[in-house]
């Protein structure tokens, strides 16, 4: 009986917490974060259910709780009002108290019942889920015990540390703090690594970020979701209908006509936009100009760019004193950075009319085309081409 009713061996006991850990990150990242928190994709109730009573089991987790606390950490990011921001709180505090700072933000008056719409409200839990989710723990626990013994109970503290840590600990503070970025979200979100295996494809956060209401959070070819494969496989099973992926715009070889297609097309894919203007434009056009004479010119290089692609609003006093002085000190790159910020305000007017932002989009199109930098040039004229993706 020390070994419980399965009586394991050590490396078999492993594999099995292993496989119910991956169980929890999974309901995490399909049920709790694109289904419910993003609305993402519907789940098939039974599913839904499944994973709702596996986390009560698992996490003791409050559905509508997390889902209102995630949607104030996006409606408020980086900001003080950021429930778990490592940028305002410090990384150490956000990765080893990551939990502590959920429950902090629950206790908050009128912040769950802000944010937590549209979550489940039945009779169950009203009744036991939310009324009583620490019960869950504690029959885990007992399970643990009874089907692994002694060693179950070190089988449970793994179970009950895992989401803390992983989750609440290493996605909302490294996933903000280190790491890569696709995309320039007006965030400080960074994709951790881009095999999302461990933590269900809540590694790539920054993609996340760009893209919150995507059931997909890979965005590059050789980036891998395990979350979005699951995804897939309960789709082919009838278990889940995906609402919305985001989709790389699509260029017409056959069209360079700006009209309001080609504004709907740069304005829907816009984060996309951006990271292509930093791949085809701003990265030759500063190794170009920094390279000619610098012996360590793409560190150089390198640093310069991160600097030109970064929201001022979301720089120091020091960044921004050495993105003036390069300004100041290279005609070119002052153009690339300005028409960049000028790109941004087309879509930054939404709020004027269609013939207002045709009009802008044109343009921008027209002084990029006149600047004389062939990078912005060639940019210029495949924005011309781009269309809204099908699907």
């Amino acid at each position: 009986m020390i070994n419980g009713l399965l009586d394991l061996s050590w490396w078999q006991l492993i594999g099995v917490v292993l496989l119910l850990t991956h169980v929890t990150i999974v309901a995490v990242t399909v049920y709790l974060h694109r289904c419910q928190a993003h609305r993402a994709l519907d789940l098939h109730p039974v599913l839904a259910h499944f994973f709702r009573f596996w986390l009560w089991l698992t996490t003791g987790m409050v559905t509508r709780e997390w889902v209102g606390v995630h949607r104030r950490h996006h409606a408020r990011c980086e900001t003080p009002g950021d429930p778990h921001s490592p940028q305002v709180l410090g990384l150490g505090k956000v990765l080893w108290e990551g939990a502590e700072l959920y429950q902090e933000a629950t206790a908050r008056p009128g912040l769950v019942d802000r944010y937590a719409h549209g979550t489940p409200d039945d009779w169950i839990e009203r009744h036991l889920y939310g009324r009583f989710p620490s019960f869950g723990i504690v029959i885990m626990f007992v399970i643990d015990f009874i089907l692994f013994g002694i060693p179950g109970i070190a089988a449970w503290a793994v179970q009950m540390i895992w989401i803390p840590l992983f989750a609440a600990g290493v996605i909302n503070g490294v996933g903000h703090y280190w790491g890569y970025r696709n995309f320039e979200s007006p965030d400080a979100a960074t994709n951790i690594a881009p095999w999302g295996i461990l933590i269900g494809g809540e590694e790539l956060h920054n993609n996340h970020h760009a893209f919150p209401s995507s059931a997909k959070l890979s965005a590059r070819w050789w980036e891998f979701d395990i979350g979005w494969m699951y995804i897939r496989l309960f789709s082919l099973l009838g278990l889940a209908r995906v609402r919305r992926v985001a989709r790389e715009p699509e260029l017409d070889a056959s069209d360079s006509a700006i009209d309001m297609d080609t504004v709907k097309a740069v304005i829907t894919h816009r984060m996309y936009v951006l990271a292509n203007y930093a791949r085809e434009v701003i990265k030759p056009v500063t190794k170009d100009e920094l390279c000619r004479s610098e012996r360590r010119c793409r560190r150089l290089a390198r640093q310069t760019r991160r600097l030109l692609l970064r929201e001022e609003s979301a720089m120091d006093e020091s960044s921004r004193r050495r993105l003036e002085m390069i300004l100041n000190n290279s005609q070119v790159l002052a153009t690339v950075h300005r028409s960049r910020k000028q790109l941004q305000q087309v879509w930054a007017r939404t709020a004027t009319s269609q013939e207002a932002l045709l009009a802008a989009l044109q343009q921008w199109c027209r002084d990029a085309e006149d600047s004389g930098n062939k990078a912005l040039q060639d940019f210029a004229h495949n924005l011309r081409r781009y269309h809204v993706a099908a699907g």
